[in-house]
């Protein structure tokens, strides 16, 4: 058991933050009188954000543009907060992006892309800011992973397959650190309004026909008190819960072809 630091203000640095569930949790942090960390590539919306954060709130925020699909996105962030005196207690590691169709058919700068943000990123940020973390005693990590961690994702393959690694890396390190004062949790909700379906070109897909779709704030909420209680896996949602129980006892051919159907677009 490590002994634990004096309080000092807690800082959560989020990424994702301009948009979306990644700009609801900087929300509700800053609600909680979090100072933030705001990390994203739109830079003016960062900004703005930390400015309607810190007059409603009387928080700082401090906005590190960057590009977490680059190689260097990750150290950027790092040395940016290092160099700052800026030590984090809460990383919430949101941004990601998808891409629907079918794989042979896809463009490989985008599956790049997505893998170098939803899974290069995200480990290496959890691999720079958690040494600080298990030293100090403290620490509480939210990795948003989606209920699409569960199932196989015809049509969005690459995606699935990437929120499959968010919640087994994340599952690991909560069993790791037990006894470290660092939690960590996967937050898994369904459909979101969000913005994604338009960055991952998502409109023609069935997918938001078949289930409720959530708020962004909503969510947010959600995960901000899972994290807070240090709950290793968070499902968003009552039939969310139910669904991915159901999955768990389905054959895998059942799924498959279940999840393929969901996903088909209207006009097919």
């Amino acid at each position: 058991m490590k002994t634990a630091e004096p309080e000092s203000a807690p800082v959560a640095l989020i990424t994702g933050a301009s948009g979306g569930i990644g700009m609801e949790l900087a929300r509700v942090h800053a609600a909680h009188g979090h100072d933030l960390v705001l990390v994203a590539r739109r830079e003016e919306r960062l900004r703005e954000l930390g400015e309607e954060l810190g007059e409603a709130h009387g928080i700082r925020a401090t906005v590190v543009p960057a590009d977490l699909a680059t190689a260097g996105g990750p150290e950027n962030v790092y040395r940016r907060t290092q160099e700052a005196g800026i030590r984090v207690r809460y990383l919430v590691n949101n941004a990601g992006i998808g891409d629907f169709g079918p794989f042979a058919e896809s463009d490989w700068q985008k599956q790049s892309d997505m893998i170098g943000i939803n899974v290069t990123s995200l480990t290496r940020l959890t691999h720079l800011y958690l040494p600080d973390m298990v030293e100090a005693g403290r620490g509480r990590i939210l990795n948003v992973a989606s209920t699409a961690a569960f199932v196989p994702g015809p049509l969005m393959s690459v995606y699935y397959a990437t929120k499959h690694y968010v919640l087994a890396f994340s599952e690991s390190l909560y069993t790791e650190l037990r006894g470290d004062g660092v939690t960590v949790t996967a937050l898994c909700p369904g459909p979101t309004r969000s913005g994604f379906q338009s960055t991952a070109e998502m409109q023609e897909s069935g997918l938001f026909d078949y289930q409720v779709v959530a708020g962004a704030r909503e969510v947010a909420e959600y995960g901000f008190k899972q994290m807070m209680k240090g709950r290793p896996v968070a499902i968003h949602g009552w039939a969310n819960k139910i669904s991915m129980q159901a999955v768990r006892l389905s054959p895998r051919s059942v799924v498959r072809k279940m999840v393929h159907t969901m996903q088909k677009p209207r006009s097919q």
